[in-house]
């Protein structure tokens, strides 16, 4: 940002504080490198967003200490220092902020300037630092001299837009979290599991990550520190994917969540809004155990934001079946395509057997082979390929990922043996497969799932606590199920795709 840019956005009064950080981050955003962004996981907030997540602090009076770490241009603590300066009585407030994008250390100085002339003018003693350094290694930094018992920052306030990037298991971000106990593997859920760590008894944490933290075995150690011992009050989500970083497209599910250190868990207020700037949001309070069932141990976070989604999770939950149960195992399709090149075939001769991609996906069923110029359809049946294949029989698919023009997050084919003359058949890793100790499943018991999981309510109970568009082997095995023999029975009253009978079937279970 040049300096003349700055000095017009300094001397304009007529803006909010918030207003003029937010026009200093579009200004900033365009001199990012948009190649590297998203490999940095560089995506600011908007002042719509920044609102909503000032606006879940529940007290910002008296002494705030605010801890804003991958601050970018400052756009969240300004806008919680603008709510506090209009709606509550602050004697001090205490900046500090982590950074470790060069360009942005400008304008974020900028911004924290509005912030201190703001302060001077309600009377309100401001005092702010600046950490041009990675937040990770600070944070354990502080945490070792609190073990020693040496003075430290102590903060009351978190508000936090962390970066979203995977980390790998023999990273240097790995080993420093493992040296004060953590187990995570994303960049987000590392930077709100510090600033939990940093925060004092009391202190409020408000963030806005994405939502794929409430499911799945990936987030099990970093769920159990958000929630063990804490109050998890607030939750805010967006029904579309692009609302909360539109100009950036993102297309993650975002969450906006309040943490409260060491308080005892209460009901929690679930808001849920079209987009940022909705004016009339859906808001509920509800028990706690809606939101984390205690008998999941890997406390899973269940979001529901309407009485017609608790209706549908009552309904889906309520089932008596696990996939144990069924005697029935789902597995994640073996081959990896690009690690078996050399094997791969577009199309299907005396020496192959099909390979089952999500382009196969047909109409509910599996259609073979297809016509395409991006993927093969056949494998050559080797020493190295044969341990990759499963027996050709009956055989429920359902694909791992869902592209964002699809309107369903669950998509599954049934797969017959007729398809093929050959003894066995692969399963792309893009897919998941379901069957019976790694052999064909019943036909009636694998139609019955085939209509069960491409139900309108799976899908719509499926969304509500499945925050990306993975459609993993494990989110399946905890999904219940109705009974076997409900199942079967099911089964034996279809013959073809049909999404209405389909739902009618399972609407009446």
């Amino acid at each position: 940002m040049n300096t003349q840019q700055i000095l017009e956005l300094e001397k304009n009064t007529s803006l909010s504080i918030l207003d003029s950080v937010d026009a200093i981050r579009i200004v900033s955003n365009s001199l990012l490198d948009s190649g590297t962004r998203g490999r940095k996981g560089q995506f600011m907030t908007s002042n719509y967003s920044c609102r909503i997540l000032a606006n879940m602090f529940e007290n910002l009076d008296g002494n705030l200490t605010v801890l804003d770490a991958g601050a970018g241009v400052g756009s969240l603590t300004s806008a919680l220092v603008e709510r506090s300066l209009l709606e509550f009585q602050p004697e001090i407030i205490n900046s500090y902020t982590w950074e470790i994008e060069d360009l942005l250390i400008g304008p974020l100085k900028s911004s924290l300037s509005l912030c201190n002339d703001a302060c001077a003018e309600s009377n309100t003693r401001w005092h702010s630092e600046i950490y041009h350094t990675d937040f990770i290694q600070s944070a354990i930094d502080i945490l070792k001299l609190r073990e020693k018992g040496l003075p430290t920052p102590t903060f009351n306030k978190a508000i936090l837009n962390p970066p979203y990037l995977k980390i790998a298991a023999k990273s240097k971000e790995r080993e420093l979290l493992r040296s004060v106990g953590v187990e995570t593997g994303n960049l987000y859920s590392c930077f709100i599991t510090l600033a939990l760590m940093l925060l004092e008894d009391g202190g409020e944490l408000v963030a806005i990550t994405p939502r794929s933290f409430c499911n799945g075995p990936y987030f099990n150690d970093y769920r159990r520190v958000l929630l063990e011992g804490n109050n998890l009050s607030k939750i805010h989500i967006f029904e579309s994917r692009k609302s909360a970083f539109k100009t950036d497209k993102v297309l993650q599910e975002n969450v906006i969540f309040r943490i409260v250190k060491n308080r005892a868990q209460g009901n929690v207020e679930i808001v849920s809004s079209t987009c940022e700037n909705d004016p009339t949001p859906l808001i509920r309070v509800v028990e706690f155990d809606e939101v984390v069932n205690p008998a999941n141990p890997d406390k899973f976070i269940h979001i529901v934001t309407s009485e017609e989604q608790a209706t549908i999770a009552n309904k889906i939950s309520g089932l008596p079946c696990s996939l144990s149960d069924l005697g029935v195992e789902v597995s994640t399709g073996k081959v990896v395509d690009f690690r078996n090149k050399p094997h791969l075939r577009h199309d299907p001769d005396q020496t192959t057997v099909p390979l089952i991609f999500p382009m196969h996906f047909r109409n509910g069923k599996i259609q073979y082979p297809v016509q395409s110029n991006k993927k093969p359809n056949a494998i050559h049946l080797n020493e190295e390929t044969v341990k990759m294949m499963v027996p050709n029989g009956t055989y429920l698919l359902t694909k791992r990922l869902t592209s964002k023009e699809e309107t369903r997050r669950v998509v599954a084919g049934l797969y017959t043996p007729e398809l093929t003359s050959t003894d066995v058949v692969g399963f792309e890793n893009k897919t998941n497969y379901f069957h019976a100790n790694g052999s064909s499943l019943d036909i009636n018991l694998a139609k019955g799932l085939w209509v069960y999981l491409n139900s309108t309510i799976v899908d719509q109970y499926f969304r509500q606590f499945n925050g990306h568009t993975q459609v993993n082997a494990t989110d399946l095995r905890v999904l219940r199920y109705p009974s076997k023999s409900k199942l079967i029975e099911i089964g034996r009253q279809v013959d073809c795709y049909d999404q209405e009978l389909f739902d009618n079937l399972v609407l009446n279970l």
